[in-house]
């Protein structure tokens, strides 16, 4: 072969073979680790599924400052471990921004590792020891337990004027931190809880819990507990006619609980940071949309997913550059208005830790649907 013909023929490969990497360097790169598995397959996916969505929309749009965003998804398995290893693995990949783990356990270990390589982490635990520990590239996607237990707790000593409450919580650092936050509020607002019932996550026999609610007493039962174990929750208080109002937070009325509660799922209260039942023309076009993607409706992990996404891109746009600190300094104190940047749904702000503040409602589960009964101003609204 002439060498003129095997010089063009190997610039030719290069020129191949360099074209998808630049395309691939000028992408974002955002890496979901998500619960696609095991006992946190249900909000993982849905978390993922709200993800997807904005990615989707933004880069339909032209992307952020005029780049695309490369999303890619690892199951964690629910596994703490896993979590770690994959967040890990993002890093070496060269992640611009991690999205996930949903669950508090997984989040808590696997942070560690986009701390370390300095990359903005967005999460949708919330224990409230994830943004206690000084990390400055942690960011929520909802409230912490200790910004929204208050106002559960304010609800159950005005709005039922109860004396004493029975505390049912899943054992793990999401439902011990749920259960602390409460117990704090509810004793702050001149109420007694009078037991404190401890449970597993996947727990799938709810009778012992459930009788030693019964026996207790309590004017009202706060039930604070992964999704699927909320919904068998629910199912055995209806079975053993518990008739005390029973409240809890997002994760008792979230629509996967009330699909697989059905009938039982009447008549819970809860607080929740995010509902696509929400009086907001955002929300419900968010909820026709997401419906339209996955024949699902969203939950509060969609909503967080969804929303996330577009925080971040309002943190690049305020930096003004692709640069990882730059963006993390960018998020603090970072005001979004839904005005301005649809995405975000609602308006929403940040503070030096990573916590978001924003409205939030009082719901109330009727005929097998959300509703809500008051929309609750920010904290920070005077």
């Amino acid at each position: 072969m002439p060498i003129i013909r095997r010089t063009l023929i190997g610039a030719a490969c290069a020129v191949a073979l360099t074209l998808p990497m630049l395309a691939q360097a000028q992408a974002i790169k955002i890496a979901g680790l998500y619960e696609l598995s095991g006992a946190g397959a249900s909000a993982g996916t849905m978390f993922k599924n709200g993800v997807d969505l904005a990615v989707k929309e933004i880069n339909a749009a032209g992307g952020i400052l005029g780049k695309k965003i490369e999303h890619s998804i690892a199951d964690t398995q629910t596994n703490p471990g896993v979590a770690k290893g994959q967040a890990a693995k993002a890093i070496d990949d060269g992640a611009f921004a991690v999205f996930g783990p949903v669950f508090s356990g997984s989040i808590m270990v696997s942070m560690a590792e986009t701390q370390r390589a300095e990359v903005p982490n967005f999460t949708g635990g919330e224990a409230a020891a994830i943004t206690q520990k000084g990390n400055p590239y942690i960011f929520r996607t909802s409230f912490t337990q200790t910004t929204a237990m208050p106002k559960v707790a304010k609800y159950i000593a005005t709005g039922l004027k109860a004396k004493t409450v029975a505390v049912m919580f899943v054992n793990n650092d999401f439902g011990k931190g749920g259960r602390d936050a409460i117990t704090k509020a509810l004793e702050a607002n001149g109420v007694k809880v009078v037991a404190d019932i401890s449970t597993d996550s996947g727990q799938v026999d709810f009778s012992a819990p459930v009788l030693k609610a019964k026996n207790a007493g309590a004017d009202a039962l706060f039930v604070y507990t992964n999704e699927e174990e909320s919904a068998r929750a629910l199912r055995e208080l209806r079975k053993q006619g518990f008739t005390k109002p029973v409240v809890g937070e997002t994760t008792l009325t979230g629509q996967k609980v009330i699909d697989l509660a059905g009938e039982a799922a009447n008549g819970a209260t809860a607080h929740v940071g995010l509902t696509v039942d929400a009086p907001n023309p955002l929300m419900l076009k968010f909820k026709a949309k997401f419906y339209q993607e996955t024949k699902t409706i969203a939950d509060h992990n969609g909503i967080k997913g969804y929303t996330g996404v577009y925080v971040l891109k309002a943190a690049i746009e305020k930096a003004g550059k692709l640069d990882r600190k730059a963006v993390a300094q960018a998020m603090k104190g970072l005001s979004v208005s839904a005005a301005k940047q649809p995405g975000v749904l609602l308006d929403v702000s940040f503070d030096d830790k990573g916590d978001l503040d924003r409205e939030s409602f009082l719901v109330e589960v009727k005929d097998g649907k959300q509703v809500v009964k008051e929309v609750l101003p920010p904290l920070s609204r005077k």
